[in-house]
């Protein structure tokens, strides 16, 4: 089971410093959230996971192995980064969720249903998808390529009650089998209905063990 680890981890943004020399590790098979202040630099630290940004010093590991020498594509297979504002790539929704890895029709279905959409929904365009539509799709193609890792960034701001649950009955399901959640969230009811730890970013540092019903 994959263990993502932060060694002395640092980050700046110009003058701020976003992470500073930062340890952790998210452990195998759990899933684990991240909860802070707005611009705490939550997302910036889901980005680092799977190298969409780099440290300025320090190391990310993935089962003992810097991120920084893995084939960068590779990486992305085995831990998929789920935005909050998602970029869909074609056309139809089909076709999208095929991007990574060419699933038949019935799989495609699948996968749109796990994260909440209803038959039929492969055949709709993507421009004319809302933002919570957008970024289950998105989540269904991540899901597509089987990856180890899932990144998921605010994944129920732009969902009703119902979306939600599916969600979380997704998460519960890639952990059960074997697969490690690590999500940023400002819902404190959905971390603590789906998180098995928590950690909190703030003023550059991470600390474990906040209260699911207590988070900023």
């Amino acid at each position: 089971m994959p263990s993502i680890v932060l060694d002395r981890v640092s980050l700046g943004h110009g003058s701020t410093s976003v992470l500073v020399e930062v340890d952790a590790t998210f452990t195998a098979g759990r899933c684990t959230a991240v909860v802070g202040p707005s611009g705490a630099g939550k997302t910036t630290l889901l980005r680092l996971l799977n190298r969409f940004a780099e440290p300025d010093s320090g190391r990310v590991l993935l089962d003992g192995v810097p991120v920084a020498d893995l084939d960068v594509l590779a990486l992305r297979r085995q831990v998929g980064l789920v935005p909050q504002r998602p970029v869909l790539l074609t056309d139809t929704v089909a076709a999208e969720v095929r991007v990574g890895q060419a699933v038949d029709s019935e799989r495609v279905g699948e996968l749109l249903g796990a994260v909440g959409l209803p038959d039929g929904f492969a055949a709709r365009r993507c421009a004319e998808l809302s933002g919570g539509e957008a970024q289950r799709v998105c989540l269904a193609r991540a899901l597509a390529v089987e990856p180890r890792v899932l990144l998921l960034d605010e994944p129920t701001s732009a969902l009703d009650g119902a979306s939600a649950v599916a969600i979380g009955v997704l998460i519960r399901a890639h952990v059960a089998a074997g697969g490690s959640v690590v999500l940023v969230s400002h819902d404190p009811g959905f971390v603590a209905e789906v998180a098995d730890e928590v950690w909190t970013l703030a003023a550059g540092r991470l600390t474990r063990g906040a209260e699911a019903g207590n988070q900023p």
